[in-house]
């Protein structure tokens, strides 16, 4: 066995663990980092990348369908999908040379293509090494949840892991989950010549504010996706090109037949092969257990990403990466806030959160008044003819911005200013008051805190001030 004495070994080479990797090793420590699959992780080869790619052609070719309202002449779109999958690929391969092992190397970084494993509270064997480090991160990751449904296992289906490979324009596609990726790829598919038929067994989203979910849901009906909610499954068959599924919805039977299946159900933290009980780090089904500074129940072990539940998102992994950098090399404080992180749903319209939405601000006392703006008096919307959605913002008792929600094109860029906001804890006053070029979208932000400033118009007490000062001429 190799031994390796390291400042900090990482396991797992996605965007968290990439970040951690690449700070440590610029800073001058020894660094390990542990991979077993493809550099990059979920992301790049199988979440965030391929399927945003997907989504930006589906885009194009739904533009074609909507040109009418512009005095350009609709029409279908002309869909080669092996040449859109081949973009797909080419995305990827763009990106890759960021996150590839001869990077890491470059940077000094000592790269292990294996398992990570622990054998004790301080120390890890990944192949024929045994790593010593000052610090580890677990930044594993996760993988695709496969639900229990009687026939699954002998029926073809394809997973977050596999749909981006396929060559073959599903005909009729059925999608099992409605969460982020479920109602994305639901929706990317049809645009791309699918029918399609989104199951879900509560309600689509049901973390997210009802107003804004319903404005996507209905976009998605425009687009003559079935969505069917809630239902049950009760079991599956078929082969490939022929897939049947029974469902109960309504309190009703029903036979869903369809060409292929996507499964969507959430995804579950990649905890088996590390061994934590030898390195007594507590976890339950839903991942590692950490404390507000990311750290393990082992003190010398932080752990972030997918692989501790909540909110799995790429953004989320890099900011607590950036925590653990300042913590373990810095010796600086951190808090990891949850609650400030944004979130974005890439369906069309998009959604767009931050911070508590009106039922949680409410749930906690905080909420003393929801600021409701809708797209269609914005401008610009009209301009692009794309006017449904809206914004909401979440006040506390001293007007400070607590939460956003935002239903619309390009909601995902709308967010930013309001994730600065609820960070810095500003009141709405300091929205109010910028200067935002115009015809944009962004002006909607401004609008939406100037109706907190309404109700002065017809004050009494403002407009006797008004008259008082107006009286000195």
């Amino acid at each position: 066995m190799k031994q390796i004495a390291c400042d900090i070994c990482i396991i797992g080479a996605g965007s968290g663990g990439l970040t951690v990797a690449s700070a440590a090793a610029q800073l001058g420590r020894k660094t390990v980092l542990i991979e077993r699959g493809k550099m990059g992780g979920d992301c790049l080869n199988y979440g965030c990348v391929p399927s945003k790619a997907l989504i930006a052609a589906a885009r194009h070719a739904h533009s074609f369908r909507c040109a009418a309202d512009f005095g350009i002449a609709a029409s279908q779109p002309v869909v080669d999908f092996p040449k859109v999958i081949d973009h797909v690929h080419a995305v990827m391969a763009s990106i890759e040379p960021d996150d590839s092992q001869e990077r890491f190397e470059k940077l000094g970084c000592i790269v292990i293509r294996n398992s990570g494993c622990f054998i004790d509270r301080s120390t890890v064997a990944a192949g024929d090494f045994r790593i010593k480090a000052r610090r580890y991160v677990i930044a594993a990751g996760s993988t695709h949840a496969i639900p229990s449904i009687d026939g699954l296992t002998q029926v073809p289906y394809f997973t977050s892991d596999t749909i981006f490979v396929n060559k073959i324009l599903p005909h009729h596609l059925i999608v099992i989950g409605a969460g982020a990726v479920g109602l994305e790829l639901a929706q990317a598919f049809r645009r791309l010549g699918s029918q399609v038929t989104l199951l879900e067994a509560v309600r689509p989203l049901p973390k997210h504010d009802p107003e804004l979910t319903e404005i996507v849901l209905a976009a998605l009906r425009r687009e003559a996706i079935e969505i069917i909610f809630p239902c049950q499954i009760q079991s599956v068959r078929g082969s490939a090109g022929g897939i049947g599924l029974a469902i109960e919805a309504g309190g009703m039977p029903r036979e869903i037949a369809g060409t292929h299946l996507l499964i969507a159900t959430g995804r579950s933290p990649n905890m088996q092969s590390l061994d934590l009980k030898a390195a007594g780090i507590d976890f339950s089904e839903h991942g590692i257990k950490v404390d507000a500074g990311l750290r393990t129940s082992n003190p010398g072990v932080y752990a972030i990403g997918d692989i501790i539940g909540g909110l799995q998102f790429t953004h989320v992994a890099g900011h607590q990466a950036g925590l653990v950098i300042r913590n373990a090399l810095f010796r600086q404080p951190i808090r990891y806030d949850r609650a400030k992180m944004p979130s974005v749903i890439y369906t069309d319209p998009e959604i767009a959160q931050v911070g508590l939405n009106e039922a949680e601000a409410a749930e906690v006392g905080l909420v003393t008044k929801v600021l409701h703006w809708p797209l269609s008096r914005s401008d610009r919307a009209r301009i692009e003819r794309r006017t449904e959605g809206v914004l909401k913002i979440i006040l506390d008792r001293k007007n400070r911005v607590i939460g956003a929600s935002i239903v619309g094109v390009d909601a995902g860029e709308l967010i930013l200013p309001w994730t600065q906001m609820v960070d810095a804890r500003q009141k709405i006053g300091a929205m109010a008051r910028a200067v935002v070029p115009y015809p944009t979208l962004s002006d909607a932000s401004k609008r939406v805190a100037l109706t907190n400033y309404q109700a002065l118009a017809s004050n009494p007490w403002v407009r006797r001030a008004i008259d008082m000062l107006t009286s000195f001429g």
